[in-house]
Order: structure tokens, then C-alpha cells, then sequence
């Protein structure tokens, strides 16, 4: 089979790069594939551990949560809808997605689903409250493996550093969206308690703990550097 000629093949590339941050997969490509997803699978893990403690979840699980109770369809279903629902709000305001941001739409609602499936009920605030501190480590470290693959930001990330980009600061812009999708989820029926308080005083710190330790080399990084909560 004969390779495309040089300029369909520019071509095509110039109209991915666009589109893409990450048109083409960097170099090294497994190690960046396999961060990426275990990055993923472990943010669906810390979620479906904090919402499985009943203390309070991630703030955008919190409005996932109200969702699902007023809707029936699951919390990783609502997950993946409202990941595909920013994404559209990026076109006004210009953000490219990544491999990483197409991946975090659908495989952390994925997981999300399937480790509240697989974890056994428990009525023991003991083990509640550990579900809770595990919860917030694993999504650190979850951050440090998403983040460090450098295949783009999360749906929801990228909402913030596009409002950042039109004159909003990052605290702001962070604080008012997660402000408001907490409020929104609470009305509907998710959980808001100690551990939406814990995870939104605990994250950074941790977070910043673990970024360093999994940040692949050769890509400048495309996001805030703190975690796609949700």
C-alpha cells in the first residue's frame, strides 16, 4: 500500500492539530496510554467510594447524584452526559480536547458505575469514614496519573481555564462552577456533607503531593494542574 503523499498527510494534521491539543499520541506512547487510563479508572474508583461513604462526594458527583435520584439513570450515566454537555460549551469559548478529555467523558462514568456496583454495602460509620480518606488519596493519585499523561484536560477542567482565558481568574472561575453544581445537586437530592468539605480542603495539597511523581517528560503540560473534581 503506498504511504498518503506528504501533503494530504499535512494537511490532515493541521486540521486535527485545530481541533486536538494532541492530534497525534507523544512519544513515550504506552507509558502515556497506560497512565492516562489508570489515571481514569482510579478517579471512577475515588468517586464511587466517596458517594458509597455517604459522607458527601466530589462536587460534581454531588450533581451527578441528584441526577441520578431524579431520573433513575445512573450516576456514571449522568457522569458521561454531562462531560459530553461541557464539551459543547467549549466550542464558544475555544478549547481543544485532548485524548485524555474524549477518555475521561466516557471511562470515568464507566467506572464510576462499575465500582459502585462491586462494593459491598456497609452500615459502620468507621468504615465509612475510611471509605472517605481513601476515597480522596486514590483521586489524588488518580490526578497524578491523569494529568501527568499530558493528553489533555477533563471536560470539566477545561470549562474553567476557558472562563479563565475570557478574564476570569482560576479561583473564581473554579469556585463559582463548583459552587453552583454543588447547590444544584443538593436541591435534587445528592449528598453534601463532611466529605464534600474534606475532598474540596484535601485535594490540592494531595494532589501537588503526587503531580510531580507522575508527570511524564517531553510535553508541556495543558492543564491547571489540579484535579478534574467532580
Amino acid at each position: 500500500m503506498n504511504a498518503q503523499p506528504r501533503p494530504v498527510r499535512d494537511a490532515a494534521a493541521e486540521l486535527l492539530g485545530r481541533v486536538m491539543i494532541t492530534p497525534a499520541l507523544p512519544r513515550p506512547r504506552l507509558r502515556r496510554l497506560t497512565r492516562l487510563y489508570a489515571g481514569l479508572t482510579l478517579y471512577g474508583l475515588s468517586g464511587a467510594l466517596l458517594v458509597h461513604a455517604e459522607l458527601g462526594a466530589m462536587p460534581w458527583d454531588v450533581l451527578h447524584q441528584g441526577l441520578s435520584r431524579q431520573t433513575g439513570l445512573s450516576i456514571g450515566t449522568w457522569s458521561v452526559l454531562v462531560g459530553a454537555m461541557l464539551m459543547l460549551l467549549w466550542i464558544p469559548l475555544r478549547q481543544k480536547p485532548g485524548l485524555g478529555t474524549l477518555s475521561n467523558v466516557v471511562v470515568v462514568g464507566m467506572t464510576v458505575d462499575l465500582f459502585l456496583w462491586l462494593l459491598p454495602e456497609t452500615d459502620s460509620l468507621v468504615v465509612r469514614v475510611a471509605l472517605l480518606g481513601l476515597g480522596v488519596v486514590v483521586c489524588a493519585v488518580a490526578t497524578g496519573c491523569y494529568i501527568g499523561a499530558q493528553l489533555g484536560p477533563g471536560p470539566r477542567d477545561g470549562l474553567m481555564t476557558g472562563l479563565a482565558a475570557r478574564g476570569w481568574s482560576v479561583r473564581l472561575a473554579r469556585t463559582s462552577i463548583e459552587a453552583g453544581v454543588v447547590a444544584t445537586g443538593f436541591l435534587m437530592g445528592g449528598t453534601v456533607g463532611v466529605g464534600t468539605l474534606v475532598f474540596a480542603v484535601a485535594i490540592g495539597p494531595l494532589a501537588q503531593v503526587f503531580l510531580p511523581l507522575m508527570r511524564m517528560p517531553d510535553r508541556e503540560s495543558e492543564t491547571t494542574g489540579l484535579p478534574d473534581s467532580r
